[in-house]
């Protein structure tokens, strides 16, 4: 309730707040008039972080007008009639006496869904460059000691915390709450994150890959097999950029995603030893046509946030010691762009399995990122394909984000979803559930577009490697269409063929292909239809 009305619209429409003297079916829900007022409707829930309020009765200027009964029951239809056309609803009308008639505070918000502002982002960079430190220092707010304590929040696995090495794929996350940075006590209490999605406005979700050579599938997992929408790679102070760097920047760089630099360890040497680590990230990200901006204060992490493209990489300073370089972050993280892809959203429900579990009291749990559609619990979905290139259809019992219970996901969020159906025996990594109405086919063989990277020898006919595509990693036979050789610097057409077994890929999707290191990159253009 507004204890005010007159005060309160004195200052006029602001952030998520916006007045209409009154809205008529006959007009407003006109085509034309409709499209433009449900893009007015979602800028508002947009700045409101999921929640309008409409003032009906309210002139512009922020005078009082009031309506008669049903004027303002018709102006209030108008608004339900737009809310479900986004799939809001209104929450709560509250009526307001005037002497000529009546203003409605009508509040909307979404229906049935987690309608946060959520980034997903990956972090890389060489074994011991501080990644999971960093992450566990600014998540927490936690200094580390020098050993690499905080990156116990992280590496959770017996033999992760021994070796000091990470060997999965691990997942952090904090948020902001009025422009605040809200940070966990411990990120291994699954309440206290529950606790956390619920209360955040925006979350800042943290894909940790494997800086260690040998789990390079692992960091390619991690990059390409989720729906990240920045890349953040580190690069330590002490020993500056190495070929790893240059590995996972190639890896960010095809998937064609904005960089951000950390260069950690700042504290272990001096401002000379910074300066020459910073020309060397210079002159790499310039050689691959990439605009260096070092960020100095919290004003330049707000500019570059807003400018911050395909092309422009800002550089931070960090130490996960002394604390130098979190409160730029932070205002990087608090003020970089949502990506926004519409269409995403209103696609039938496709997502890649990256995870398989078997919860006691819960049964088979399947975690990835939803690339498109919204899913909702107890939809019935599609799994597969499996080896014989078959769906079977699975029940959506529930949906969990970092813990955090929710009735509807959508395109961007990480999520476990619990099925009935199919036990995690006969699950695989790079399966997918999808709606019945996204129809996916299983695929054996394709066309890319490639270009090779690194290889000692020519590529002909039959060879072979592991093709990483979403989070499929499968070998691949591989047969040149445009010349009958190729090698380092070749771009061309190429047709692929699983070898063991059909997968679900379509046309557009990056690719990478590695015998160890990265041999080449690409997307594929057509699709085999198998006889």
């Amino acid at each position: 309730m507004i204890k005010d009305l007159k005060s309160f619209t004195k200052k006029g429409e602001r952030k998520n707040i916006e007045f209409k003297k009154a809205l008529k079916s006959s007009y407003h829900l006109n085509e034309d008039r409709r499209r433009q007022l449900i893009s007015q409707l979602k800028y508002r829930m947009e700045r409101g972080k999921g929640r309008a309020i409409y003032l009906l009765g309210v002139e512009d200027d922020g005078s009082l007008t009031g309506l008669p009964r049903e004027e303002l029951q018709e102006s209030i239809h108008v608004l339900n009639v737009l809310s479900r056309e986004i799939g809001a609803c209104i929450e709560e009308v509250n009526e307001y006496p005037l002497d000529n008639g009546r203003v409605a505070e009508v509040t909307i918000g979404w229906k049935n869904s987690f309608k946060k502002e959520h980034i997903v982002i990956g972090v890389a960079g060489h074994v011991d460059h501080g990644k999971s430190t960093l992450l566990g220092s600014l998540t927490t707010g936690i200094l580390d000691d020098g050993t690499g304590k905080t990156r116990i929040f992280l590496d959770v696995q017996k033999h992760e915390i021994e070796r000091g090495l990470s060997a999965d794929l691990s997942f952090a996350i904090y948020g902001f709450l009025d422009g605040e940075p809200i940070r966990l006590d411990n990120p291994l209490d699954k309440k206290e994150k529950s606790e956390l999605m619920e209360k955040c406005e925006r979350i800042i979700s943290f894909v940790d890959t494997v800086g260690h050579e040998p789990w390079l599938r692992t960091t390619i997992r991690g990059i390409v097999g989720q729906k990240l929408d920045y890349g953040l790679l580190t690069v330590a102070a002490d020993q500056g950029p190495t070929h790893i760097t240059r590995e996972h920047l190639g890896i960010i760089l095809a998937m064609e995603l904005p960089v951000i630099v950390a260069i950690t360890k700042t504290d272990l040497v001096g401002e000379d030893e910074i300066h020459k680590v910073h020309e060397k990230i210079s002159e790499l990200l310039k050689l691959v046509g990439r605009i260096p901006f070092k960020v100095k204060n919290r004003s330049d992490a707000l500019l570059v946030s807003e400018k911050m493209n395909q092309h422009i990489v800002p550089i931070i300073e960090t130490s996960s010691v002394t604390g130098e370089g979190l409160e730029l972050l932070d205002e990087l993280f608090l003020n970089l762009k949502v990506p926004e892809n519409p269409s995403e959203d209103k696609k039938p429900f496709m997502m890649y399995i990256d995870k398989v579990y078997s919860v006691k009291g819960v049964g088979t749990v399947v975690s990835g990122t939803i690339r498109q559609g919204r899913v909702k619990k107890g939809e019935k979905l599609l799994l597969g394909p499996f080896h014989t290139g078959e769906f079977k259809q699975v029940k959506v019992k529930s949906i969990e984000m970092h813990h955090y219970q929710i009735g509807c996901a959508e395109p961007g969020h990480i999520v476990g979803i619990s099925i009935a159906g199919a036990s995690p025996q006969e699950i695989e990594r790079g399966m997918i559930l999808a709606h019945p109405e996204y129809n996916p086919k299983a695929v054996r063989e394709f066309e890319a577009e490639v270009a090779i990277l690194v290889h000692p020898t020519t590529i002909k006919a039959g060879y072979e490697s592991v093709t990483h595509i979403e989070t499929i990693a499968e070998t691949t036979i591989l047969e040149p269409l445009d010349q009958e050789f190729m090698s380092a610097g070749d771009k061309g057409k190429v047709r692929m063929r699983f070898k063991y077994r059909p997968h679900h890929v379509k046309e557009g999707q990056k690719l990478i292909f590695r015998e160890g290191r990265s041999k080449g990159i690409g997307s594929i253009t057509k699709i085999i239809e198998n006889p």
